[in-house]
């Protein structure tokens, strides 16, 4: 058995596997920014949604003591 040979495989199989983790947390940082983007989305829809409902509330303030 060649010790050489089994060292230098055992390494490579680190550096794919470091890879590997690397590229899924890339993956997984895009995501969770995308995700916060659309909530960030639904949240405006919602209040425009909210507003064409009910046009009248909100748009008059009674300052009369």
């Amino acid at each position: 058995m060649d010790i050489a040979a089994l060292s230098m495989g055992l390494n490579q199989s680190k550096v794919y596997q470091q890879v590997n983790t690397s590229v899924l947390k890339m993956a997984m940082d895009s995501s969770e920014m995308q995700t916060a983007e659309l909530l960030k989305m639904l949240e405006a829809n919602t209040e425009i949604m909210e507003q064409m409902m009910t046009p009248h509330l909100g748009a008059n303030v009674d300052v009369k003591a």
